[in-house]
């Protein structure tokens, strides 16, 4: 069988060593390789076939994502059209490493990015695929409206749509026409039965793609027989190589011992560095590390958690409300999700927990406790203690926490789904101290696989509490619960993603007297 062509595409200018070396990697597997482009290409390995982009897709300028400033949007577009004028070819994106010769019976060749996603960072679909046909029509529309974000989002846009103001979709999520997209059409059509599992494509994840800098870092755990391809989340791993790594990777990493294989000097490639605007420019957060006492959002963003300045902004609140407690023996409890270093390889991550190691060091004198809906990581610490439970279950969450235990903070940020958020919230917020705080992060993402029709949403629960200071609820037995904790509040308090006033409710903070 003739191996399919691998086609991608760089819009202009010079490819860096990263580039380099995946598509060289095609290439030294037997592929025919063929590099689309808009302008001018400097670094181009030998052996790689250059093509105009502009018949398939002509270049404009308002595909380009509006929070990244990232041309992924025509990227995703480009992709769709050029597959459908192509017979036995396979996209790969820029950062897709070839582990071996991409091989397949009938053209589909993707793979699970997570337990949730399909990217389509590695995307074959044939040219009768019903999917192919589902994105071309979707992507035909700049302001075609989602429907996989779930019913509150949805309306959101259409009745900005009926105010004559369309949302843009590079005003919308990142990934709106890329993976969530992908993912959607894909089950929607039953194609999502070819799907290649996590290892196939996608063996570290997007958390745990620092582990490919690690120098004698054992990958059998990821890498195996069944590994086509290692995406290496360019975009976050140039900054990274460049803010972290002198700009090249440990010759003892994985991307140190994959750039010797083929041999990619990253001296005569460099990752460009951006130069600094003239004049005066924001401040950058890494200009602010270090400056006065230590600060939740540069460790957040030292993890690359989201809670930190790249996304939601939380830790710039919860530094103005957990700074009195950084040096206490502060009792603290995050509810989270079981860590799994992916659902094929059915083993929890021990070797970092990140959100943990900020606690730990957060709250350099204090008791971290985490509840896991699921199954507890592996992570240890002389401070940590860990509690597995069902949030579904009231009963499940009384039986996992210690009865006499009380809690100085309580941050959810566990499944999202309301039924777990109320269940943790009136069986938790009565174990925490005078003057303590509870908050549920992301009240306003619901995941429509654990959400349960009918049932009243944690924001609309608190927002009918903040208007009239009753608790109104779909199932009375629950409003009556929380109307009977009402007594023990101080204050109770409803904040905006990225502190966006149209992106409200996102963030409930309640203190208790």
């Amino acid at each position: 069988m003739k191996l399919p062509t691998i086609a991608a595409l760089w819009m202009e200018g010079p490819l860096s060593y990263l580039e380099q070396l995946c598509l060289k990697s095609f290439v030294d597997a037997g592929h025919r390789v063929v590099l689309y482009h808009y302008g001018p290409l400097q670094n181009v390995p030998d052996g790689i076939e250059l093509a105009d982009a502009s018949p398939i897709l002509p270049r404009t300028d308002f595909l380009t994502h509006q929070r990244t400033g990232s041309p992924a949007l025509h990227s995703d577009l480009f992709r769709y059209k050029m597959l459908a004028q192509s017979e036995n070819t396979i996209w790969a994106d820029t950062d897709a490493y070839c582990m071996k010769p991409f091989e397949t019976p009938n053209g589909h060749f993707y793979g699970w990015e997570s337990s949730k996603h399909i990217n389509g960072g590695v995307l074959g679909l044939p040219q009768d695929s019903e999917t192919l046909r589902a994105l071309l029509e979707f992507t035909s529309d700049e302001f075609a409206i989602p429907s996989w974000y779930g019913k509150d989002y949805q309306q959101e846009l259409e009745a900005a749509r009926d105010a004559g103001q369309p949302v843009h979709a590079s005003e919308q999520p990142w990934g709106v026409w890329g993976p969530h997209a992908v993912t959607h059409f894909l089950h929607e059509t039953g194609e999502a039965r070819f799907a290649l599992p996590q290892e196939g494509l996608y063996p570290f994840t997007f958390k745990d793609r620092r582990k490919m800098l690690r120098r004698n870092f054992d990958v059998s755990p990821y890498i195996t027989d069944n590994t086509f391809s290692v995406h290496l989340y360019g975009r976050r791993m140039r900054a990274r190589l460049v803010e972290r790594e002198g700009g090249v990777p440990h010759p003892k990493s994985l991307l140190g011992t994959l750039l010797k294989k083929h041999d990619v000097d990253p001296l005569k490639a460099p990752i460009p560095v951006k130069p600094k605007p003239a004049g005066v420019a924001p401040v950058q957060t890494i200009e602010k590390v270090g400056r006065g006492q230590v600060n939740l959002t540069d460790l957040a963003d030292s993890l690359e958690l989201d809670r930190g300045s790249s996304k939601h902004r939380y830790t710039e609140l919860y530094q103005l409300l957990l700074l009195q407690y950084r040096n206490r023996k502060i009792e603290f409890m995050e509810i989270g999700q079981e860590a799994m270093a992916s659902p094929e390889q059915g083993h929890a991550d021990g070797a970092e927990v990140p959100s943990v190691q900020m606690w730990l060091e957060y709250f350099p004198k204090g008791q971290v406790s985490r509840l896991v809906h699921g199954e507890a990581a592996a992570f240890t610490d002389d401070r940590l203690a860990q509690m597995a439970c069902r949030l579904e279950d009231r009963a499940s969450i009384k039986a996992a926490v210690p009865q006499n235990s009380k809690f100085d903070v309580i941050i959810d940020d566990a499944t999202q789904a309301s039924h777990h958020q109320q269940n943790a919230f009136l069986e938790l917020f009565p174990k925490i101290k005078s003057g303590g705080i509870y908050i549920i992060e992301d009240l306003r993402w619901q995941p429509n696989k654990l959400e349960i029709s009918g049932v009243t949403k944690t924001s609309e629960l608190f927002e009918s509490y903040r208007k009239t200071g009753v608790f109104e609820h779909s199932d009375k037995d629950i409003a009556d619960a929380f109307n009977a904790l009402r007594v023990d509040f101080s204050g109770c308090f409803m904040f905006q993603v990225d502190f966006d006033k149209s992106k409200r409710n996102q963030l409930l903070v309640v203190h208790k007297r």
